[in-house]
């Protein structure tokens, strides 16, 4: 039997390179042509996307829209049967209601797509390789396994590698795991047993990025075979999460459904059974389906998303899909990476520890007591200085940073380079009259024991017993406050010495370094905190790194939070995880990708709505299956930007807490227009039931109905939709899963308190101008009769004009309406005069006559409807007023 394959980064590079069927001089052009074809092109296959015209369709065919259609089929019907009473305009009307919004849904969801198509992508473009022994450069996509790639400081890897020579590289995998510390890789390092990828030193992976150093690496996956490839399909396969708000919306729906036709089938029998002829039975059937059917609510939810899309993206967050906006306002718990995302993921130097005491390093003191370390700071490096800017290892460029302007002690003469064994570096400088230096940095437990002595400013101490007691305090000290410790010493060398040497060192202090929290963080942190919504930490750092962040940031408040690794979440079974998600405050690190998953769905288990921040490859499986994905523009991977709901173009935490806040006025907002919708649907089907209850004129006639639907109460019913969120909406916990949109309280307001107050308003005008005409009951009219037509057309001046008070009464289910600035919502204004204009329009204009069939009003008519309009304010606020002081 043959003893199984070894892994690649278990081979000699020798070994790799004949296991992939290549050599030193790389593959032949032919050779790589053939595998191209076995293997396919070296790029992530987007996800399968539904065509064009299916998602189009999509727009029309939900369960509103169904709804809608059939109200317009009826119509449609009524028409062909009973042709003259204004049937056909209203179905046709309904169908352009479904047209319009179901073209601008699409239009946004497109909008959103093409600019988030239109940021950079992760992987190269073009990469350098060997073929016939010669370099070549070559799109990145025509990479194949056996070719030898040439990768040098600031390339993103394009492919699966096994490095074969190596010079000082240094590589960032922050977009696979998270960690924002670069790791270094070696051609000579070879692994005894079957490796992580992630881990494996002799391996460089697709989507990192080499920080220092060069080298030559022989590919071995490509495309989807690639750990990048294989992250992506995990997000790929995570299936699409449906919206509360698309819960709520299709929930709605129903209701509604249900409601207009069983009141349709309930007093078509009722007129059935009274002896009212068939057809104008059937069509007054229709009528109280019509006038039951928010025609207007569907395109109103539609505008308010989109205005409130278009106020975020004003804000640098674009969002992709729009529900998006409502679903974060819900949000329960915010499970947020830590580098990119709460970090400004770049090294800078926090703290020293120099002449026997701590410091911050912004602190100034004199010269003496740090020239040594600065030095070190400033000449100990691998970086290069295109344009006279630093570039390379974002360790080195703080530490460079930090050292500032300083003499120069001479020019490079040499160096020892950093490697994973030694976990140090030294450089050694000349000055001109000779003297040579050595200037190392690294590991304290690589660089203290090579010390002999220490700096106490600018006196030489030897490194005794307590001198080393004091510096292991120190270090763990600030290890302990997530810094990243550097030991930096340095010592002069002898004239004509030979082989510079390492030992005898004399410490000059240590460094701390940091990845800095974003400027915002704490502020948007603490707001959530206000809000009632979890923060949890999710990152690919060290344990006491993500604590030290979690702390400084507010994350984390107690002296004990508990703290989870990626590899005691891997030995959880379900129930476990689900149980540890309990602890007050919790956080976890070294986590995978699957892990951060585990993590989305036993929250999501626990009943919470989760949001999920990230940039990288690693966080895309868990951006899918939350139930809100949001993925920074800037640093973020293509993949995570896929994946997410909602994209952060310029990366601040401090905007998913403005989204939240948005979201959750989107909420409240939807809340208020669905009441003053489903107010005058109560009106519209009052005078449906006087009709067939007590054998009087039809009040108001579908046209109308339709008219006020989707004519008056349009521009209102946005503003409302776009009111600014109240200044105590951050105070309140997040709403319960189970909370619905559309509540019973708020269908008893609508329909037992406003409705019968708009309906008693127009009733009362219809009568009004009836009476005056001399009127008498069982008196029936020709439907183009003018007193008729005046009759008709004062009971839709009626509800309009109740309406028009009515939105003010809406803005808030409790708070007064002096509360709120007049001039705080622009639009509401804007509203109220477009529905003025309108009502003037379709009253006094020959075209509204003929179109909605009216006819001109008297003032007296006006007059007389005015104080009922008024009343409903009175009546609702003193409503408000009882309500406020019983829950007192």
């Amino acid at each position: 039997m043959n003893p199984p394959v070894p892994h690649i980064a278990e081979q000699s590079p020798d070994a790799a390179l004949a296991a992939l069927g290549s050599g030193p001089q790389g593959l032949s052009a032919a050779e790589a042509r053939r595998r191209l074809a076995e293997f396919g092109p070296n790029r992530v296959e987007p996800a399968a996307r539904d065509p064009v015209w299916l998602t189009l369709a999509r727009e029309f065919t939900h369960f509103f829209a169904l709804i809608l259609w059939l109200a317009a089929a009826l119509a449609l019907v009524a028409e062909h049967f009973g042709p003259g009473q204004g049937m056909a305009e209203l179905g046709l009307a309904i169908v352009g209601v479904i047209v319009v919004n179901g073209c601008f849904s699409f239009w946004q969801a497109w909008r959103a797509e093409a600019a988030l198509a239109a940021l950079s992508q992760l992987l190269p473009q073009q990469v350098q390789v060997r073929r016939d022994g010669l370099t070549l450069e070559v799109p990145a996509a025509e990479l194949v396994p056996g070719d030898i790639v040439l990768l040098a400081e600031g390339a993103k890897v394009p492919a699966d590698c096994r490095l074969i020579e190596s010079w000082g590289l240094r590589v960032n995998l922050a977009t696979l795991t998270g960690e924002s510390r670069p790791k270094a890789r070696s051609a000579d390092a070879i692994s005894d047993a079957i490796p992580d990828p992630l881990a494996a030193r002799a391996l460089v992976l697709a989507g990192t990025l080499i920080v220092s150093g060069e080298c030559s690496a022989v590919v071995f996956a490509t495309g989807m075979r690639t750990e990048f490839g294989r992250i992506a399909h995990l997000t790929q396969t995570a299936g699409e999460v449906e919206s509360p708000l698309q819960k709520e919306i299709r929930r709605v729906s129903r209701l509604v459904a249900l409601l207009a036709l069983t009141l349709g089938l309930v007093f078509f029998a009722i007129g059935q059974a009274i002896g009212l002829p068939f057809w104008a039975n059937f069509m007054f059937a229709i009528g109280i389906i019509v006038a039951n059917v928010p025609e207007g609510m569907l395109p109103t939810v539609t505008l308010s998303l989109a205005l409130a899309t278009q106020r975020m993206a004003r804000r640098n967050a674009l969002v992709r899909h729009l529900p998006a906006v409502e679903t974060l306002g819900s949000a329960t718990v915010i499970l947020t990476d830590k580098t990119g995302t709460l970090t400004q993921n770049r090294m800078t130097v926090r703290e020293l520890f120099v002449a026997g005491c701590h410091r911050l390093a912004a602190e100034r003191w004199p010269r003496a007591y740090d020239l040594h370390l600065r030095a070190v700071a400033r000449f100990c490096h691998s970086l290069k200085f295109p344009n006279g800017a630093p570039s390379g290892d974002p360790m080195e460029i703080a530490l460079w940073q930090f050292a500032g302007e300083i003499p120069e002690l001479g020019s490079r003469a040499g160096e020892i380079p950093f490697d994973a064994e030694r976990r140090r570096m030294s450089v050694i400088t000349r000055e001109t009259a000779g003297s040579e230096f050595l200037w190392c940095k690294g590991a304290p437990e690589t660089v203290l024991p090579l010390c002999s002595t220490w700096l106490e400013g600018d006196v030489s101490r030897p490194f005794d017993a307590q001198a080393q007691e004091t510096l292991r305090r120190a270090q763990n000290d600030m290890a302990d406050r997530g810094l990243r410790v550097l030991a930096l010493a340095w010592k002069p060398l002898a004239a004509g010495a030979g082989e510079p040497s390492e030992d005898g060192l004399e410490l000059c202090g240590l460094i701390g370094l940091e990845d800095p929290p974003r400027p915002d963080v704490h502020e948007a942190v603490n707001r959530c905190h206000e809000a009632g919504i979890r923060v949890i930490m999710v990152t690919g750092d060290h344990p006491h790194t993500a604590v030290a962040l979690a702390r400084e940031v507010d994350v984390v408040r107690t002296s004990a939070p508990t703290v989870l690794t990626g590899d005691e979440v891997r030995r959880m079974d379900p129930a476990s995880l689900q149980l540890a998600l309990d602890a007050p405050e919790i956080l976890f690190a070294r986590v995978s990708a699957e892990q951060k998953m585990l993590i989305v769905q036993a929250l999501q288990r626990k009943g919470e709505i989760v949001a999920v921040t990230g940039d990288g490859v690693n966080d895309a499986p868990a951006l899918k299956t939350a139930d809100i994905g949001i993925a920074m523009g800037l640093s973020g991977t293509d993949v995570a930007r896929e994946a997410a709901d909602i994209v952060l173009l310029d990366d601040h935490f401090g905007t998913i807490v403005n989204a939240i806040e948005e979201g959750r006025a989107v909420f409240e907002n939807i809340r208020k227009f669905i009441t003053y919708i489903f107010t005058h649907n109560f009106a519209e089907l009052v005078p449906f039931l006087a009709f067939v209850l007590f054998r009087i004129p039809l009040p108001l006639t579908a046209i109308l109905v339709l008219a006020i639907d989707l004519g008056t109460d349009t521009i209102p019913a946005l503003a409302l939709g776009a009111e600014p969120p109240h200044s105590d909406l951050m105070r309140r916990p997040p709403r319960r899963r189970d909370e619905h949109l559309f509540t019973w309280p708020m269908f008893a307001r609508a329909y037992g308190f406003l409705g019968p107050l708009e309906a008693l308003a127009a009733m009362a005008t219809f009568f009004f101008v009836l009476d005056a005409a001399g009127w008498h009951y069982g008196q029936t009219f020709a439907p183009a009769d003018p007193i008729y037509l005046q009759a008709t057309t004062a009971c839709f001046a009626g509800i309009v004009l109740t309406q028009m008070v009515n939105i003010f009464v809406c803005r808030h289910p409790l708070l007064p309406a002096w509360r709120f600035p007049l001039f705080e919502n622009r639009l509401l204004f804007a509203g109220l005069a477009f529905e003025f204009l309108l009502l003037l329009a379709i009253v006094y204009t020959p075209w509204g006559n003929r179109l909605f069939g009216t006819a001109p009003l008297a003032a007296e008519v006006w007059l007389f409807a005015l104080p009922f309009a008024l009343a409903l304010g009175v009546l609702e606020e003193a409503r408000k007023a009882i309500v406020r002081r019983m829950s007192d």
